[in-house]
């Protein structure tokens, strides 16, 4: 590279110089000089770019979109609501309701997502609440029954 502040080389002028150095030895091939670049270097950090010119450095993200990628705060979903579903599921029924319940509130004032999860957990609480307490009167129907007949059954 050569000091862009110095006159260009005549290569056909081999000469020296006037300081008294010795005279240089014949470079390679001499290459031409190409004109500086159309296209506009990107802004320092530091620096916003310029009126009405966009940024060199990637697409302006489209409305309403967060940049890089990271979610908004609305597509938040609520941890009760998924813990209800969790815990329904897994058979503690009673749980499931009650955090169902709380997750629907805390989704209706703070807008986040997982309706879905909680109503789902509701149903399938209510559901294992309803089959608990019908197996529940079922086992106490057949141990009063064997109770009342236990003593005649061996006579």
């Amino acid at each position: 590279m050569s000091d862009p502040t110095q006159p260009p080389v005549d290569p056909t002028n081999s000469k020296p110089a006037d300081s008294g150095a010795p005279p240089a030895t014949p470079a390679g091939p001499a290459y031409p000089d190409y004109p500086a670049s159309a296209t506009p270097a990107a802004p320092a950090y530091d620096q916003a770019p310029a009126y009405g010119q966009a940024p060199a450095y990637g697409q302006p993200p489209a409305y309403g979109q967060n940049p890089y990628g990271q979610q908004n705060p609305q597509d938040k979903f609520n941890v009760l609501s998924i813990i209800s579903l969790v815990t329904s599921i897994l058979g503690i029924s009673l749980v499931g309701v009650i955090t169902g319940h709380i997750g629907m509130s805390q989704i209706k004032k703070t807008g986040e997502k997982g309706r879905g999860l909680a109503l789902g957990g509701l149903v399938v609480g209510y559901l294992g609440l309803a089959l608990g307490l019908i197996a529940a009167i079922i086992f106490i129907a057949v141990f009063i029954g064997a109770a009342t007949t236990g003593s005649n059954y061996y006579n």
